[in-house]
């Protein structure tokens, strides 16, 4: 993977005769060192639809400078984004196209903005000779490609150090506007290239907006809900990609709200259309299943070891746990790529972007929306309540195992159909949602033990086999066996809590 950077900056509007006040001035800045210009030339890649710009994402190739190269910058929240740098070439690097394949697909990106910056560079340093921040005057020509209209203006930007405390951009920026410098209204050099460079009429990004559905109707809602899963997925593809924190939790998670949205509301989204397209979803939620399960059933072996005594703890437990892990995601992270990189998984995405573009509405789609939404709640309630009711009539063992989980995914189901149904029926859906949650995460709990186990197991023969004490490993297997006979003795009275709509 490239060379990732967090960036956190500010940005400025100013004129060619802007004049930048003594920095010094500013709070534990010692020193401004001016470190001359810089000729810097920047041709910005995009989609022709400006798929990347609608989602405020920049691809560069910039040569000039000390980090000359290709730079693809994901935004993080305000003023703050991520780069990602790779070495100058001609070509995309590979790396740098995989992050950009949920929105790129089978397309491919091409020069949209050529900016030439002259670049004034400033660094204020501390009482030590450390670099605080960095403030750079840009003068700068942009032009449309191919061969469009041009635009000029002139900003200043001042970028915290890695190390530095981004609260010396606050301070900054308070010195600046004392001058008149005030903030500037564009995110980045390109989102105001794009604007400035935009045909009247015509948005910045390219795209048009998507209709919203008639007001107040089940179908608006339920599109609007579609829309952010879908978009949630395509969002979240680069940062699995990127093996960030909780990423791939996050992936599946929109996977299984929209899959459950497509059932929930078949009375307003016609089955024949959504059902193949959440056999698509299940898929993907499953390849992505395999890392997040690893993840998840780890950290629980490994904290539940941790909490037995060193002296119960016989044999190399602690490393065989180390490399049953290793391999195991290992493994689970290939196959997670291999689903994103697949053409099937283009097909999904291509296939979501098509039902959201032409949708295939039924009657209901056109009635009020609370009455549409809350009866389909309280539909997923009672298939709920049916569940939890056969598996506490089930004697313990592995049945009624196998029933509860059967009602976690009915939980699950329901606490996603009352948050998509949250923008309309507000304060009770929230409520009802947050019960839900309760018997979800009671029986999610007893269902990680149930897997728990069978991995104890399974961990316990191979240290008999090696010759090793399998002790610890039938420590544990009890323990798991007490937290779930818990968990069963818990959920009457959790349920009856939220039995009631």
């Amino acid at each position: 993977m490239a060379e990732t950077k967090r960036e956190i900056e500010r940005k400025y509007e100013a004129t060619a005769g802007s004049h930048v006040p003594d920095l010094t001035r500013v709070r534990d800045v010692a020193t401004v060192v001016d470190e001359g210009v810089t000729e810097l030339d920047a041709t910005y890649h995009d989609t022709p639809d400006l798929r990347l710009a609608a989602d405020s994402i920049t691809l560069r190739r910039r040569t000039g400078g000390p980090d000359e190269g290709w730079h693809l910058k994901f935004p993080v929240a305000a003023g703050v984004r991520d780069e990602i740098r790779a070495p100058l070439s001609d070509t995309l690097p590979p790396d740098l196209a995989a992050l950009l394949r949920s929105r790129v697909r089978g397309g491919e990106v091409v020069p949209v903005v050529r900016l030439r910056s002259a670049r004034d560079v400033r660094r204020l340093l501390d009482a030590d000779g450390d670099l605080l921040a960095e403030l750079s005057v840009d003068t700068v020509h942009a032009r449309r490609l191919p061969g469009g209209p041009r635009a000029f203006w002139t900003e200043i930007e001042v970028e915290a150090a890695d190390d530095a405390d981004p609260r010396i951009l606050d301070a900054v920026g308070k010195r600046l506007r004392k001058v008149g410098i005030r903030p500037s209204h564009a995110p980045s050099k390109l989102a105001k290239a794009l604007a400035e460079t935009t045909p009247e009429g015509e948005r910045p990004d390219g795209r048009p907006a998507a209709p919203p559905g008639e007001p107040g109707t089940a179908g608006a809602a339920v599109l609007a809900y579609v829309r952010e899963q879908a978009g949630a997925i395509v969002a979240l593809d680069p940062a699995v990609r990127r093996d960030l924190p909780d990423a791939v939790h996050q992936l599946r998670v929109a996977c299984r709200r929209l899959r459950s949205a497509l059932k929930t509301y078949r009375s307003v989204l016609d089955r024949d259309a959504t059902d193949p397209l959440g056999e698509e979803l299940k898929w993907l939620a499953g390849e992505l299943g395999v890392a997040r399960d690893q993840e998840v059933l780890a950290a629980r072996l490994r904290a539940h070891l941790a909490d037995v005594p060193r002296t119960l703890r016989l044999g190399p437990v602690k490393a065989r746990l180390r490399i049953w892990d290793t391999a195991r995601t290992k493994d689970a992270r290939r196959r997670a790529l291999a689903a994103l990189d697949s053409d099937r998984y283009l097909a999904l995405l291509d296939r979501l972007d098509a039902l959201l573009a032409d949708p295939p509405l039924r009657k209901a789609a056109s009635r009020d929306a609370a009455k549409v939404l809350a009866r389909a709640v309280r539909k997923d309630h009672a298939r709920l309540a049916a569940r939890v009711d056969h598996a506490l009539s089930l004697a313990p063992g592995h049945e009624r195992d196998l029933a509860l989980h059967e009602a976690r995914k009915a939980a699950k189901r329901a606490r996603y159909a009352a948050d998509a149904a949250r923008p309309t029926l507000g304060k009770p859906a929230k409520k009802f949602a947050a019960r839900v949650k309760k018997v979800q995460s009671l029986l999610g709990e007893h269902q990680d033990g149930v897997v728990a186990r069978t991995t104890l197991r399974e961990l316990a023969v191979q240290a008999h086999t090696a010759g090793e004490t399998t002790f610890t490993w039938g420590l544990l297997h009890g323990r798991e066996e007490a937290a779930a006979d818990a968990a069963e003795r818990a959920l009457p009275e959790v349920w009856a809590r939220a039995a009631s709509l």
